[in-house]
């Protein structure tokens, strides 16, 4: 299955970084020194694909806003001779080609999916949500695009958790096929505790043929209103064939406080200019801790 465009859905309210995310969608509070949504494009760049969707929201236009061109700025930074600076300020407006379109009201992850069927036309496309932030040799949707084009299916991002997280995440109900890979039978959403089907969890990588839409189109809102993208992966599966894959990589749950310190810490210290003094001050740090 070929995939041309990537969707990323960028339109919830960030709650778990608040106070931060209040007035910056969380999407945009920065990795060292870029927005943690520009290491996911860069991601579907890396991949292969020619298209990014972002699905926003009201109060987001500044994600837009930053991968556009900045004319004045760029002005600014010529006249006081700072090269480097401009360059990789002109780089980020020449990424790839985005498109933004808006959800109207927060109804759930398959309502932001659905939100792009008409631009999708009637394609299969990949799906990066920008919470998970992953550090990997092979980008991890050009992995997922690989099995998709080999098996002719969907295919979706997997990773072991320790059984007591289980219940944190969606977790896969499946048949080994392959090392790694796992044909998937059903997707338990957040089990209790004792019940999961497997340490197997659903993460923030997709990639989708274009019956999802029509299925996510078909589903009753629950309680609350909402649609949410694994009900549509839990019929999907039931229609055809929806694989499960074991990534490789390192994965940081940039929406959790604590993800967001630790993918901090460790891309700063694969940065060149960053790494020595880092690491002499965490030295440090530590040591004064005892």
């Amino acid at each position: 299955m070929k995939v041309k465009k990537a969707l990323i859905p960028a339109a919830g309210w960030g709650t778990r970084l608040l106070p931060a995310s209040k007035a910056i969608p969380k999407e945009m509070v920065p990795i060292v020194d870029k927005p943690g949504i520009q290491y996911i494009v860069e991601e579907a760049i890396a991949s292969g694909l020619k298209e990014v969707v972002l699905i926003t929201a009201k109060g987001k236009g500044c994600i837009e806003d930053h991968f556009g061109i900045h004319q004045e700025l760029e002005e600014v930074l010529e006249k006081k001779g700072k090269e480097e600076l401009l360059t990789r300020i002109r780089e980020i407006s020449r990424l790839v080609n985005i498109i933004s379109i808006r959800q109207k009201r927060p109804l759930g992850t398959g309502d932001a999916v659905l939100c792009a069927s008409q631009i999708a036309g009637g394609e299969g496309v990949a799906i990066l949500f920008p919470d998970d932030l992953i550090d990997a040799e092979i980008p991890v949707t050009r992995q997922l695009m690989e099995l998709g084009n080999r098996y002719d299916g969907g295919v979706i991002a997997i990773q072991e958790v320790p059984e007591e997280d289980a219940h944190l995440y969606g977790i896969i109900e499946a048949e080994r096929i392959e090392d790694k890979l796992y044909q998937i039978k059903h997707i338990v959403e957040k089990p209790s505790p004792g019940t999961s089907p497997s340490n197997l969890a659903v993460i923030g990588r997709y990639i989708l043929p274009p019956e999802i839409f029509p299925i996510l189109k078909q589903l009753s809102p629950s309680p609350d209103g909402e649609v949410q993208l694994v009900e549509g992966l839990v019929e999907l599966s039931r229609r055809q064939r929806l694989y499960g894959y074991q990534i490789s990589g390192t994965r940081y749950d940039i929406g959790d406080k604590l993800g967001f310190i630790q993918a901090t810490i460790s891309y700063a210290l694969k940065r060149p200019d960053w790494s020595v003094r880092l690491k002499q001050w965490i030295h440090e740090f530590l040591k004064d801790e005892g």
